[in-house]
């Protein structure tokens, strides 16, 4: 089944605007990363080898994928490799909700894990989406 020209560029509209979305976050992201790691080095599972250099890795990965997801020949490499990294950094998220909630969580807590940790297959739908490797939940390209 086609689409219309009218949902095409609905959907090509939507397409910039989450690209625009990611790249600002991962680029504030991985700046972040670069410039104050200290947050990420807490996060990070105890079992990742080298952290201050994965840190630093991961720092400069989302910059480059912040860019390569508003570069027209990058978009789609870009959307993938943004992908995998949200599946890659989920165990981080996990192990930052559970040694947050563990303590004497403030309700601020609660409702920060209770949300961001739904959110990861958005963050893992939303680059191929942006990225042009899928239309919308139901159609590979």
């Amino acid at each position: 089944m086609g689409y219309s020209v009218a949902a095409y560029l609905r959907t090509e509209a939507w397409r910039r605007k989450c690209a625009t979305g990611l790249a600002c976050l991962y680029g504030f992201v991985g700046t972040m990363h670069l410039l104050w790691p200290t947050p990420f080095l807490k996060i990070t599972p105890d079992w990742v080898p080298s952290p201050h250099l994965v840190i630093l890795l991961t720092g400069l990965c989302e910059i480059a994928g912040a860019v390569g997801i508003v570069t027209a020949r990058l978009q789609r490499a870009a959307g993938i490799g943004l992908a995998l990294y949200a599946v890659c950094v989920f165990p981080a998220n996990m192990k930052h909700a559970i040694d947050a909630l563990s303590g004497d969580p403030s309700v601020w807590e609660w409702i920060y894990h209770l949300l961001r940790l739904p959110l990861q297959p958005v963050l893992v739908w939303l680059p191929l989406f942006a990225g042009r490797v899928v239309r919308w939940p139901q159609q590979a390209r």
